[in-house]
């Protein structure tokens, strides 16, 4: 996978080049582009079905069926993620992270005008901040995130908040990677509980950005068992 830690990122996408402006020496991990956002992106890229009847077959044609759908992006950071899910046709979009990041989120979306055509929707989240979820008007069909979860005490908040924004027949897309043990084992198991969960084979992603430690997943609303 072609990755650097360089101030600016460029992530091809279809026919377009975004380009991401980093600043790796703030206090914030959403100042920098993470590789997960870039391994999720280009797995979309590879599967999202350019017409509506692709005529090779893809078993990912549905899930990424983008037409008169919502989407969201849970960390946003530099907005790899979000600018290249909406060139990949998820144009009903908005990208959301806290308020410190939203100066580099601004600037990224603002230095990719010329590709996007316009500046992507964005809103200040700190998950589980009901207020700031109704004001989004949920639901999503499209929780889209990558790269966020590292820190124990942020991970209850998160599942929580992907649950409260995800459509009933929604789905939460994941890039993955493991940055801390105690993290990673909570995240998990608050996961199982709340959501069916499906991990993509690493042969299907991106040929050139199968980082080998990365996975994406797809997450689905367990089916509530009716009450007797």
């Amino acid at each position: 996978m072609k990755f650097t830690d360089s101030p600016v990122i460029e992530l091809p996408v279809r026919n377009s080049l975004i380009s991401l402006q980093q600043d790796n020496g703030s206090m914030h991990v959403g100042t920098s582009v993470w590789p997960c956002s870039l391994v999720l992106v280009k797995f979309i890229d590879r599967w999202a079905p350019p017409t509506p009847n692709p005529i090779d077959p893809n078993p990912y044609s549905q899930l990424l069926d983008f037409r008169n759908k919502r989407g969201i992006e849970l960390g946003a950071g530099c907005g790899a993620g979000g600018m290249g899910f909406y060139l990949l046709g998820l144009t009903d979009l908005v990208l959301t992270d806290i308020a410190p990041v939203m100066p580099a989120l601004k600037h990224n979306l603002k230095r990719n005008k010329p590709v996007l055509s316009k500046t992507l929707k964005h809103s200040i989240l700190y998950w589980n901040n009901l207020d700031q979820i109704n004001s989004l008007k949920p639901p999503f069909h499209y929780v889209i995130a990558a790269d966020v979860v590292y820190i124990e005490e942020t991970v209850g908040p998160l599942v929580s908040t992907m649950d409260a924004l995800m459509a009933d027949d929604g789905v939460v897309l994941l890039g993955y990677q493991l940055r801390d043990p105690e993290a990673d084992k909570l995240f998990w198991e608050l996961c199982d509980k709340t959501f069916d969960i499906e991990k993509v084979p690493h042969e299907d992603l991106h040929p050139d950005y199968a980082y080998e430690e990365t996975s994406v997943y797809v997450f689905r609303k367990k089916k509530k068992k009716e009450e007797s």
